[in-house]
């Protein structure tokens, strides 16, 4: 048996995770991470973190468990909120929730709970963990949650072999419905919490007024681009010219008519809705595009606009990460695999095609919402190969 440190978030799903390896017979310790101290641009309503710490501590009082708070803020706002901040700026969308994840989470927590005398750490991630041996050692596999309702493998992409060599995920053989039951059986306080929203560790947040924070309100055009724009756009690209495929589409001032303005471009994302605040049209627009140099915002009509869809993606070969280096992909080599970019998307068909510049992945069917800084990971069966922060 080992000694455990369980991050309890107040959630069920961590709960139940702590339940479970204690009945195993495990020395299991609470451990609540508070990462976030600033409220501004959180909305109202929602869970605060007070909450949630209270909440553990009466978990860990009905598990009959040690419990420990620590505060990483410090380090979650360089490693983490820093990084999102600059991302935005750059017109780029980071996904918060992973860099939380790979920095936090599974480093900055693992080094505290051993300090505890910890063997592993466990959370309430819906995934799985499996091993082999091989010549070099043990290899670990990141397996998807076995509900595929909750899987949650996406967020542990960025993983490594000694981060996934430290975890434990307790739930991720279950359903929710059965963790749910498990939390009522044993009278957790948490049992009928509703689950988590927003961003990991701040929350729900209205994400203007968040960025705003660092992120200076600026004046710009707001321009529409019609549907003819893209008519020859990608006409005659061969098949194997992976670098045109993925490029995105470039657009100008010239290319569309102004029709509004707005506060800032690196306040929006492509395939965003919210916020544009342009009336008089027929259906919905969508971002189909933004300058950051010349603060433009490109929008489109309708959620079948062209603009929205892609057929591939680029990820440089600095931004690359295989779980697996023994899967790793050589210059020339390609795999057909399934990719997800945003996490509950249904996986979908791709080929993974490694270029001296870094890969490419080529989807069967066009892609809505390619968006430079989030994250592409890719799979066979159900196993997460590795994953890449999305350039182009």
């Amino acid at each position: 048996m080992m000694k455990i440190a369980v991050g309890l978030s107040g959630g069920v799903d961590s709960a139940v995770a702590a339940y479970l390896l204690k009945r195993s017979g495990h020395d299991i310790i609470g451990m609540f991470m508070q990462n976030w101290h600033n409220t501004e641009g959180t909305l109202h309503g929602n869970c605060s973190w007070e909450d949630d710490l209270d909440i553990a501590k009466m978990v860990a009082r009905k598990l009959d468990i040690p419990f420990e708070y620590i505060d990483l803020s410090e380090e979650y706002s360089r490693r983490v909120v820093d990084y999102m901040f600059a991302e935005y700026e750059r017109g780029r969308t980071p996904n918060p929730d992973i860099l939380c994840n790979r920095e936090i989470k599974f480093d900055v927590f693992i080094r505290e709970a051993n300090r505890l005398g910890a063997d592993r750490i466990a959370t309430g991630h819906y995934c799985r963990i499996a091993s082999f041996e091989s010549i070099s050692g043990k290899t670990f596999r990141l397996i998807a949650g076995a509900d595929p309702n909750k899987d949650q493998s996406y967020f542990l992409c960025q993983l490594s072999q000694e981060q996934l060599s430290k975890a434990v995920f307790p739930v991720g053989h279950l359903l929710k419905p059965d963790v749910r039951r498990i939390a009522a059986e044993q009278n957790l306080p948490n049992a009928d919490r509703k689950d988590s929203q927003g961003i990991c560790f701040v929350g729900k947040v209205d994400l203007p007024v968040f960025l705003q924070q660092k992120l200076a309100v600026r004046k710009g055009d707001t321009v529409e681009i019609m549907p003819g724009f893209y008519e020859k756009c990608r006409e005659n690209i061969p098949a194997d010219d992976y670098a045109e495929l993925s490029k995105p589409f470039k657009y100008s001032p010239n290319d569309g008519k102004k029709i509004g303005t707005h506060d800032g471009a690196h306040f929006f994302t492509t395939g965003q809705r919210r916020g544009i605040s342009i009336g008089g049209h027929a259906e919905p627009l969508f971002v189909v595009g933004t300058d950051i140099e010349t603060n433009t915002l490109y929008v489109g009509e309708g959620r079948d606009h062209p603009g929205l869809f892609r057929r591939a993606l680029f990820i440089s070969r600095g931004e690359i990460h295989w779980i697996r280096n023994d899967l790793a992909l050589s210059e020339g080599e390609t795999l057909v695999c399934d990719v997800r970019i945003r996490y509950r998307q249904p996986l979908q068909k791709a080929t993974l095609a490694m270029q001296p510049e870094g890969l490419y992945i080529i989807f069967d069917k066009p892609q809505r919402s390619i968006t430079p800084g989030q994250f592409a990971a890719w799979y066979f069966e159900d196993e997460l190969m590795g994953s890449g922060v999305i350039n182009a």
